[in-house]
This record gives C-alpha cells, sequence and structure tokens, in this order.
C-alpha cells in the first residue's frame, strides 16, 4: 500500500460516517480512527500476524449489538452497528427473517449485514411488532443508519 492508497482511505473516512476502520493487505495493517470531527488519523501501522479462518456466517452471540434510538411516534428504529451490505435473508432463495406486521422478541434476528466478506446477524434489542422496513435487500448502509421500525 502506497502513501496514495493511503491518503484516499484517510479521504474515505473523512467523508463518511465511518469512526475507526481496519484495513489488512497481505502483512501490511493500518487503523484509522476519527478523532475529532471530519479529521481521521492513521493510528497503527505494522506487519498483521496470520489471521485465523472465520466461519462465513458469524454466531449469534457474536453478532454486533445494534443502535435502538427511541422515536417520538412511539416507533423504535434499530440502526445498523456496522457499514456494510444488508440482507433480509440468509440466502437469495429464502424467505426474508422479517416482514412487516411480523412480531418479533428480543434476540429475533431481524437481518443480515455483511461487512468485510464477514455476515453478521442482527438481532432484535426490542419485542414488538415491525412497522416498517427502511431499506431495500442488497442496499449498502452505513454506520447509524435505521434499519427498522418495531412498535413495541
Amino acid at each position: 500500500m502506497n502513501l496514495n492508497e493511503i491518503k484516499q482511505l484517510i479521504d474515505l473516512v473523512n467523508s463518511s460516517d465511518l469512526q475507526e476502520t481496519i484495513i489488512e493487505e497481505g502483512e501490511f495493517k493500518i487503523t484509522l480512527r476519527r478523532s475529532l470531527p471530519h479529521e481521521a488519523v492513521a493510528v497503527a501501522c505494522a506487519p498483521a500476524s496470520p489471521a485465523p479462518a472465520v466461519p462465513q456466517v458469524a454466531a449469534p452471540a457474536a453478532a454486533a449489538e445494534t443502535v435502538v434510538t427511541a422515536q417520538a411516534s412511539g416507533l423504535t428504529d434499530v440502526c445498523s452497528p456496522i457499514v456494510g451490505t444488508f440482507y433480509q435473508a440468509s440466502s437469495p432463495d429464502t424467505a426474508p427473517f422479517v416482514s412487516v406486521g411480523d412480531s418479533v422478541k428480543k434476540g429475533d434476528i431481524l437481518c443480515i449485514i455483511e461487512a468485510m466478506k464477514l455476515m453478521n446477524e442482527i438481532e432484535a434489542e426490542i419485542s414488538g411488532t415491525v412497522a416498517e422496513v427502511l431499506v431495500e435487500n442488497g442496499q449498502p448502509i452505513e454506520y447509524d443508519q435505521p434499519l427498522f421500525r418495531i412498535k413495541p
């Protein structure tokens, strides 16, 4: 990775909602962390140790926690905990995990977010009824972007 590529990565972090990202290429590893608004800083550059094999689908216990925001309308937003690609089902030929009108319990899987070739299951943090699905299947999503609205 050359200096121009690192500068492009810093610009990318500056122009997005990312707070931190880690990039590994061969034995090169760089961590970019936003320290002040619209400023990214290269935190660490060191040879990476070989990564262990990672399962294709992350276990539910290892899934990232979602961010839940209360709404004045009585609905609760379930927001993305990571940047990635939103998928409503585990494969294209299966039914979505949840649809509008479905009842969900805390811990039920709502969707999958693919990030860096890892499939992260997003679980409901509250029980209720799915009032809205705010993103399309296969759509790229940002950190803290609302995905679902649930009526408790």
